[in-house]
This record gives C-alpha cells, structure tokens and sequence, in this order.
C-alpha cells in the first residue's frame, strides 16, 4: 500500500506527460510519453509498483522545497549537520523552447540532477522501474553511460554516469558526495522496435535543466499579467494549468494522476487524465491569455476535430475525450494495484465519457464568448460545431441529464444544466455577427426566455428559500452558485442572495468549507468537502459585492494548498487532501475567486466604501 500524504508530492510536467514527486525525494509516479499512458512509476497507487529515489542514504536530514520562479522545476535541500545536498527535478522542455511554443517540442525525458553543495552527504539511488500500472518487472542491462530496461513494447534509458548495482529488476547505489560533487540521471522511454536512444552526458543534462527553468520562466512573462488577492498563489495556479495542459493538441487534463480517491476506502476512485469539454471550457478563461490567440484556437480547434460530425447526427456532445481526441475511453479495472491507501479499485478509462451532461454546451460558448477577440475569424469547422453547440442546448436543453457532478443513477433535471443551456444561447445571440448566424436570432431569443422562465418557476423552492439542486427539488446543490457568476439574475435579486446564504448554510463542513451537496448520488459512501465548490461561493460573494465575506471564504479554502501552491479536488474531516492531484478545477476555481474579489474591492473603492 502506497500512503505518502498527498499535500507532500510535486507535479513535473513537460505540457505532454507528467511525474509526481515526494518531498522523501521519490518519483512515484510518471507516465510517458503522454498524460494517459500507462505509468512506468506508480508507487503511487502500490508500494511495489515502481518508483526512483534520490534522498540521503541515512536518517537525521531535513528537507525543504520549492519550484524555482516561474516554472514547474522544483529544488530540494536535504540539510544536516555534516552537509548539504540539492535535488533538482523536471521533466525536460524542447531545447531553447520558448513562450507559447513551450511544450511543443518536448522530448519525454525526465531530468535528475544532485549536487552536494557542502560537506559530504551519503547519498542512496534507487531506480525500480515497473511499466504498465506495475504489470511488468523488467530486464536490466548496461550499455554505455546507461542502464536500459526490456519488457514489455517500451525499452526505458537511464543515463547516468553512475555505476548503479543491477540485481534482479532493480538498480541502486550507495555514494558519498562531497562538496562541489553531482550525479545527473535522464530517464526516457522508447519502442522495443526503435533503436535505442543516444545516453545523455552530464553536461547536457545540467543544460536541459537550466533551458527548462527559462522556458517556463518565459511562458510565465507572457501570461500572467494578475495584480490582486493571493497573487503568487493565482500565478502558481496558473503555471499549473498550463502544465496539465496536452501542448500538440490543446486538450486539458483534469489531474495528473488516476484513483487517488475521493475517500479513503469508498470506490470513488476514477481516471482524470482527459480533457472534459465543461472543465477545459472554464479553464482557458483563467489561464490570463489575452495576448495568446494561437493558445484558444488550438483548443476549440481541438474540440471541434474531437466532436467532428457527433452534432450534426443528432448526437449529444461527447462530454469529455482523450487529449487526442480519442473517443473510446472505456473504462477498466487495474486488479494488480491495491491503491493509495489500499483504497481500491484503481481504474483506467472513465465511464462518464458515455453520459449525458447538457451543461457542456454553456461552458463552452461561455468560453467562446470571453475568447472572441482572441478566436477572431474562426475557421468554419470551429464556427459551425460552436453554432451547432447553440442549436443542440436550443433543443435539448429541457431534457434530463447526469449533470455537473456525474451521478451515476438516473437522469434528473438538474437546475445548473438547464442555467448553462441558457447561458449556450445568451452567449449566442451575443456572437452571432461573428458566427454567422444571425437568421437564428428570433429562436435563440425565444427559447432563452423559455429557459429563464423554467428556471425561476420550477427551479426555485420556498422550503429551501435557494434555487435547488433540480426542478422539483428542496435539495440544494454548490452549482447552483454560479448564477451569480454567469449573469443570470442581477448581482442585487433577492432570491440569488437568499439561495447564496442557503447553500453555504446547508453544504458547509466545521472548517467552512463547502461539499457538494448532500443526498444520493449513486454510491453508497461519504466523499470530501469540495475546494472548487468553495471557491465558487468566494465568487459568488465577490460579484455580489459582499467583500469581506469573500475574502475570508477565499482565504480559507486557500489555505489549503500545499507548501508548493498545489490544489488537490477535495479536503477530508481531518484536513488531509483527497483526489486526484493536482486538480485543474480547484486551481480554476481559486483564480477565478480571486479575480472577482480584485474586482470587487476596485468597485468597493470606487464607491468610497472601506475594503
């Protein structure tokens, strides 16, 4: 059983695949070449399947972390009394990779470099690679300057100069460094059938680190512009999001991992490492990309390919896909990992991507809508899938649906649905010069104002005093906050204030943080309080000019991330992080609340009122 805390591991990323490190200095999870692949390291999910350790060989060391400015290479310094030791990780960018082109020439290499930067510092190396979610134990063989492993359709290159001991289905070494001393690792996988990748010298490796940190560094310049609350912890989330971000393709992924569970021993354990539309939608609003056009066309390129004829069959919009565009992502049982925390099964493929969720039509023209400078003169296969996105909340947007949160019963007709199928229209009728349309301009409007009306007649309950979970219902549900953040009703309705107050009331735990909702919702077993349904009630108070009740919303949930600005999906009782990790839609939700308090607090000002 693999237990490491989740607050205590790093993301690497390379904008194609991604690691997770431990602050013990152990990769116990990284999958190449891409987010989806099967991991190679994932002790993450079972203490025997695999991982690659550099720590100091004896106990008595302290460590600290950080990522270097700007960017997702991350340093650690094991101290002790008799010497100093620095680890330096990151998966390798394309070499003088720069600006909006980060990622997009990445090799697939994980870079490992430790320096002893005083005294001496025995230093173990354990190198345990197990392919395939752990299924495959390896062989090992030594070449020239590298350690090669065969099993399997992938051969895994270490290069090191090190002299690593092979014994079975595992390399290590015990060495003492001293003072100004360094051991470079490059690990990268390849196909059987291919030859073998030439071992990468010390020097190129030391090279590939610091072209790496500058990358970053330069994405970092060109995006993040913010000026405002929680300012390192809004630019840290947006590094983040790029990181999750698939760069041939445009796709997101929504964590970088699979199974870490929403709950320790509940089975809620899934496979986030696809794009959803509704989470990729809402994220390109945060990433700050005013002056990043190539960056929103690639995505709704990308998602108008993905989709291709669906709309026009008459088929719903696939909610979610591979960062490819893969369709198929059926979903399976690992049987050989007992989980994090034995918190079995793990899984592979997600069963969601068959549901109906008719909200994703509104997160993504709502996207459309903010991007419409940047997206311009759209090429007409992405005007008409945004059109017939329109066109399919227009006709659907009455029946039932599996909603936001993926509820694995029966269909319902769940209020945040039909709110973003209204938003799908009005978002509409306000691009319709852009998208050519403006013969559906008389049907747009009238089945808007049909929406609105079922909305307030039948989603509205006077026993809950709050817009409710769905039609008919007194439940109350974290999603119904975005009203306050779509322009539904104006920031100053009674009824949105009142279904603010009740939602918080109603959903939030001791700490003040937010879950869901409470009822059935398909599994019999308790999950987390929510951090992006937290962050959302911040928001929600920022646009309806409640400053200081934001402020402390926002700064508790806040609290919550990692020493290194992670978010993970959802908090436990006791205040341990659950999910998978990082989490796109915490870090979404974090950068959105904190844009609309800065909002608020100009708007505050501007009105001579004390902030």
């Amino acid at each position: 059983m693999s237990d490491v805390p989740i607050s205590e591991h790093a993301l690497l990323s390379d904008c194609r695949s991604a690691a997770l490190v431990t602050n013990g200095g152990s990769v116990d999870w990284l999958c190449l070449p891409r987010f989806d692949s099967p991991p190679i390291l994932s002790r993450l999910l079972d203490h025997s399947a695999g991982h690659f350790l550099i720590a100091p060989a004896a106990a008595g060391w302290t460590s600290t972390w950080r990522y270097l400015p700007h960017s997702l290479v991350l340093e650690t310094t094991w101290s002790g009394p008799d010497g100093e030791l620095v680890v330096t990780d990151a998966m390798a960018l394309g070499r003088r990779e720069r600006g909006h082109q980060v990622g997009h020439g990445s090799p697939g290499v994980l870079l490992r470099q430790a320096h002893c930067t005083r005294g001496s510092v025995p230093t173990r190396v354990e190198y345990v690679p197990r392919p395939e979610f752990g299924l495959i134990h390896p062989r090992f063989d030594r070449s020239d300057r590298a350690v090669v492993t065969y099993g399997g359709s992938h051969v895994l290159t270490l290069s090191t100069d090190l002299d690593l001991d092979l014994q079975n289905d595992a390399a290590t070494a015990l060495v003492t460094l001293t003072s100004g001393e360094k051991l470079a690792f490059a690990l990268e996988q390849s196909s059987a059938w291919e030859p073998k990748p030439a071992p990468w010298r010390e020097r190129k490796i030391r090279r590939r680190l610091t072209s790496t940190e500058k990358s970053w560094r330069s994405w970092s310049k060109l995006h993040q512009h913010y000026d405002g609350p929680l300012r390192d912890l809004v630019n840290r989330s947006g590094i983040v999001l790029r990181g999750l971000t698939f760069a041939p393709s445009g796709a997101m992924v929504a964590a970088a991992t699979t199974s870490i569970p929403e709950g320790v021993g509940t089975g809620r354990t899934w496979d986030y490492r696809f794009t959803w539309v509704r989470d990729a939608s809402m994220t390109m609003q945060g990433l700050f990309i005013a002056a990043c056009p190539d960056e929103a066309k690639s995505f709704f390129s990308f998602l108008a390919r993905s989709a291709a004829t669906q709309l026009d069959r008459g088929l719903d919009l696939q909610i979610m896909f591979g960062i490819g565009g893969e369709r198929d992502l059926t979903e399976r049982e690992v049987p050989q990992l007992t989980g994090w925390r034995d918190s079995s099964p793990v899984r592979a493929g997600n069963g969601a991507w068959s549901q109906r969720q008719l909200d994703v039509y509104g997160s993504l023209l709502d996207a459309a809508y903010v991007l419409r400078e940047q997206l311009g003169d759209m090429d007409e296969h992405t005007r008409m899938f945004l059109v017939a996105s329109v066109d399919a909340a227009a006709s659907r947007w009455h029946e039932d649906d599996q909603g936001i949160w993926e509820i694995r019963g029966p269909a319902r007709p769940f209020l945040h649905s039909k709110l973003m199928c209204w938003v799908a229209l009005d978002r509409g009728l306000s691009m319709v010069e852009q998208l050519r349309c403006e013969d559906r301009t008389a049907d747009w409007t009238a089945t808007r104002e049909q929406i609105r009306h079922a909305i307030q007649s039948q989603g509205w309950s006077d026993e809950a005093g709050a817009f409710s979970q769905s039609f008919g219902s007194t439940d109350l549900d974290a999603s119904v906050l975005l009203m306050a953040v779509v322009g539904f009703l104006p920031a100053d309705d009674p009824r949105l204030l009142s279904t603010i107050d009740a939602v918080e009331r109603a959903l939030r735990d001791e700490s003040g943080l937010l879950y869901r909702y409470r009822g059935d919702d398909g599994i019999d077993a308790p999950e987390g309080t929510f951090l992006l349904c937290t962050f959302w009630l911040a928001e929600a108070l920022a646009r309806t000019d409640q400053v200081d009740r934001a402020r402390t919303v926002l700064v508790r949930a806040a609290r919550c991330a990692t020493g290194l600005g992670l978010l993970a999906e959802q908090v436990a009782d006791d205040g341990q992080l659950l999910g998978n990790f990082p989490q796109a839609f915490s870090h979404l939700g974090l950068v959105n609340a904190a844009q609309a308090l800065a909002d608020a607090q100009r708007r505050a000002a501007g009105a001579g009122l004390a902030v």
